[in-house]
């Protein structure tokens, strides 16, 4: 059973740091696209940062360009998202998602509907506090 499993989610200052791991179990991320979405508070969900399997290509939504970083160790079948001087408004749900093995392209796969997606996490919270 292929299965997503987010961590590092927590409450953080206004400014501060956290990274996100998700750790891919059931398959190989080897020949996945990977990505992050998130949902905050009464907002519809959104793509935040997508990457191809061999990390070629790269998206970030406008809002955390600059803030935030995607990387991928498929040694370790794990995904990572460096976040960064983050503020009120990153406060949210962040999912990690895989497709494959022929996934949907970069930045195609970070625009669709997170559900369309082959794989998933259960979410990990993220609570930026002013």
């Amino acid at each position: 059973q292929k299965q997503l499993v987010e961590s590092g989610g927590g409450l953080v200052q206004v400014g501060g740091s956290l990274r996100l791991s998700c750790a891919a179990s059931g398959f190989s991320l080897d020949s996945y696209n990977v990505g992050w979405f998130r949902q905050a508070p009464g907002k519809e969900r959104e793509g935040v940062s997508c990457t191809s399997s061999d990390e070629s290509s790269t998206y970030y939504a406008d809002s955390v360009k600059g803030r935030f970083t995607i990387s991928r160790d498929n040694i370790k079948n794990t995904i990572y998202l460096q976040m960064n001087s983050l503020k009120p408004e990153d406060t949210a749900v962040y999912y990690c998602v895989a497709d494959g093995p022929i996934p949907i392209g970069v930045p195609a796969m970070c625009t669709i509907p997170m559900e369309d997606l082959e794989v998933e996490g259960q979410g990990t919270l993220v609570t930026v506090s002013s």
